[in-house]
């Protein structure tokens, strides 16, 4: 048989075979990915083929070819990556300015790791309803710059409902990959589109305004209107994996437009004289937290630079 992986427990998974079963799995033997060091050899998403042994166990014996998949460095072992879900058709990072802040470095790591991966990407700015005048303010500048570069934008409260009425439509027929720092409201985000689903959520963290992991455990909950959306635990770094330093300013929409422009070939825009993205950088062409973030992953081949909180 073969089927769908739709939960990742870490030592199970379910897969909802073609026949609409869904069975509970383990992985055969020491079964590895060729090429990819995985804590996850296996992750949501994943079409697989399974048998079942003479006692009625079931076992994962193979992975079909993905079409794609959202990778980051795993958190303990640094050689190693983490698998976050595999042939999705979109991304949603959930994303808040305050309670707590997401970073622009880690929105942009995750961006260009998706841009990497060949998985389109949608930004939602979730808690619009608890912003100050200040915050909602910069959230506009924020949601300004995301949608220069090229990223579509939309501002919500998933609590409230406000700018949740459009997000059906943008699900319908497509697996789409929820991400984002713990706390910034993807339980809530999904008990809102899902009632049924029932995902516990937790307060923010008063003392450091960070959240709190409540979802453990990768997902796929099945949209009435077809699609799936695939929930997954918050996180709070997002260091890169396998990317070369060469390969870095194309996942940058906004520097690969003036990268065409250098004097150089290889030129790595931090110090080169021609560097028509320094230029950009100065006249204020390209945002200075965009460069930052580039100028953060270039260092990422420095041990242990991801380890940091972004």
């Amino acid at each position: 048989m073969h089927g769908l992986v739709i939960k990742n427990t870490g030592s199970w998974y379910t897969v909802r075979t073609d026949e609409g079963l869904d069975v509970d799995c383990k992985i055969k033997g020491n079964f590895r990915l060729k090429g990819i060091r995985s804590t996850n050899p296996v992750a949501v998403g994943d079409i697989v083929d399974i048998v079942r042994n003479q006692e009625g166990t079931a076992f994962i014996t193979a992975i079909h070819d993905r079409r794609n998949y959202i990778i980051r460095k795993s958190q303990n072992l640094s050689k190693q990556s983490h698998i976050i879900a595999a042939n999705v058709d979109q991304a949603f990072l959930i994303v808040t300015v305050n309670y707590p802040q997401t970073s622009t470095i880690f929105i942009d790591r995750f961006l260009a790791t998706a841009e990497a991966y060949s998985v389109p990407t949608v930004l939602v700015f979730n808690k619009t309803d608890i912003l100050s005048d200040e915050e909602r303010h910069y959230q506009e500048m924020m949601m300004r710059l995301y949608e220069t570069v090229g990223y579509k934008c939309v501002a919500v409260s998933a609590t409230t409902g406000l700018g949740m009425d459009a997000i059906p439509a943008m699900l319908k027929d497509k697996k789409t990959l929820l991400s984002g720092n713990s706390g910034v409201g993807k339980s809530t985000f999904i008990n809102h589109i899902l009632p049924g689903a029932n995902l516990r959520t937790s307060e923010i963290s008063d003392a450091h305004n960070t959240g709190m992991h409540t979802t453990t455990f990768s997902e796929m909950l099945e949209l009435p209107e077809g699609g799936y959306l695939i929930d997954t635990p918050g996180i709070k770094g997002f260091g890169t994996f396998d990317m070369e330093p060469e390969e870095l300013t194309s996942y940058f929409k906004d520097i690969f437009h003036f990268s065409k422009e250098c004097r150089f070939n290889n030129c790595t825009h931090t110090h080169e004289p021609g560097c028509a993205v320094l230029k950009a950088v100065e006249e204020h062409y390209i945002a200075a937290s965009r460069y930052q973030s580039y100028l953060s992953m270039l260092e990422d081949k420095d041990e242990n630079k991801y380890r940091e909180a972004y």
